[in-house]
């Protein structure tokens, strides 16, 4: 049912409103900003620069989408997880996270970051489930955020 393939140019139109609705949708949404400058930018800023950029379809339907964004040699950031509110709760982000955890591999990363905010409590919980170990909290544009890291086998 869901199809994952990497990001296309003709794709921002649609990663943009699902990154609008699915943020504003849990309350986490700040605003447009700086902090949003790489959705303008997808294939510089993840693809050339050692990283992927996944999205998800049903039926040509964008609903999903993730990002795996280079930090150094041996580390990755994962960010831009989004799955569309009508389509939550089927095994969407855990399979995007699989996608992205295994390309991270194939890139030759060993260690994967993320953070959340503390009332993504959906996604914390994928987080955790898939070995994800919090390892700080922090605050950033006003929300409380959990940082969690992976170590890759």
């Amino acid at each position: 049912m869901l199809r994952l393939r990497q990001f296309r140019e003709a794709d921002a139109p649609a990663v943009v409103q699902l990154h609008d609705l699915a943020l504003t949708e849990v309350g986490a949404h700040v605003g447009d900003g700086s902090w949003d400058a790489d959705l303008s930018v997808i294939p510089a800023a993840y693809l050339e620069a050692g990283g992927e950029f996944l999205v998800g379809e049903v039926d040509g339907e964008l609903v999903a989408m993730g990002a795996l964004r280079r930090v150094s040699s041996g580390s990755a950031q994962i960010t831009r997880m989004r799955v569309h509110p009508r389509w939550q709760q089927r095994g969407f982000g855990r399979a995007l996270l699989e996608r992205l955890e295994d390309r991270a591999r194939e890139l030759g990363f060993t260690t994967l970051r993320l953070d959340t905010t503390v009332q993504q409590r959906a996604a914390r919980a994928l987080y955790e489930g898939a070995g994800y170990r919090m390892v700080g909290t922090g605050h950033e544009h006003g929300f409380e955020v959990v940082y969690y890291e992976k170590r890759l086998a």
